[in-house]
């Protein structure tokens, strides 16, 4: 089971139930591995994810989601996955501009989030046919449909 703290910026507006964004987690988690794990979710505005992806990844702008992965850090207590950072206006844009529904895109992204937390990746073309079809079984199971449809 994850156990996930959600964190919430104060000016994100029309963001999903903490109790939806911690189910979609702790399913992505299980349907990955056995066991405990902790987990924070950020949900963050377009400043702060500008900074964050700024400041990490050496990014330009705000991005989707973040993930900090803390599986190798001696600092860290065992069982601690990392974090995972969205940003609330650039999802409510993408679902926008994508033509898809608001709720099943942050579900996405949170299970793209935890998926990456849990050691996948989409950087080679085998990797992201894996995780692709991995985050579709998820969200299938959530009664959302194929994100990459």
């Amino acid at each position: 089971m994850l156990t996930a703290e959600i964190q919430q910026c104060s000016t994100c507006k029309d963001v999903p139930e903490s109790e939806y964004v911690t189910r979609w987690a702790d399913t992505a988690y299980s349907a990955v591995t056995a066991g405990d794990g902790e987990v924070t979710i950020r949900i963050v505005d377009r400043e702060e994810g500008t900074e964050l992806n700024r400041r990490y990844r050496n990014g330009d702008r705000a991005t989707n989601v973040l993930s900090f992965a803390y599986a190798n850090d001696p600092n860290v207590p065992a069982g601690t996955l990392g974090d995972v950072v969205i940003c609330a206006p650039v999802v409510r844009e993408e679902a926008s501009t994508q033509e898809k529904d608001v709720k099943a895109h942050w579900a996405h992204m949170v299970v793209h989030g935890i998926l990456h937390l849990c050691g996948y990746d989409h950087e080679e073309e085998e990797a992201a046919r894996t995780m692709e079809a991995l985050e579709t079984d998820i969200l299938s199971s959530l009664g959302f449909s194929d994100p990459y449809d």
